[in-house]
């Protein structure tokens, strides 16, 4: 019989302290492969956010072209884990969802895209 219990999708490494270094020299626990950045949308939004200084929520959605549902769950993920921060406030009458990476994020980022480019290098030299 199937069971219909899900995996969890934290990070396996949890955020990363704040360091002014982003590649730095890292610990064990930082080498492990972060699922929670691994994923297409939250990887977009986590790269958009990394060279912009602020997204909404609607720049966001036209990026990826996905529903308000999916990115509001993704983004949701992210605040989550402190990836990301997200003020709320009204332009009128009408929410308007302001999105930054923190720190942490970047961070975050940084250490998964180390783990991707020395998957590359073990790649081409293999």
């Amino acid at each position: 019989m199937k069971s219909n219990t899900r995996r969890s999708e934290a990070p396996l490494s949890g955020p990363a302290p704040e360091s002014s270094a982003p590649h730095a020299a890292t610990t064990a626990a930082e080498t492990k492969f972060d699922r929670l950045v691994y994923e297409r949308v939250r990887l977009g939004i986590m790269s958009a956010l990394a060279v912009n200084e602020q997204l909404t929520f609607n720049e966001l959605k036209a990026l990826f072209d996905v529903s308000d549902g999916n990115l509001s769950a993704h983004a949701r993920k992210l605040e989550e884990a402190g990836y990301i921060e997200c003020e709320k406030s009204f332009a009128g009458r009408r929410p308007k969802s302001e999105y930054r990476l923190t720190p942490a994020g970047r961070h975050a980022l940084y250490r998964y895209l180390d783990h991707i480019e020395a998957v590359i290098k073990a790649t081409r030299r293999s």
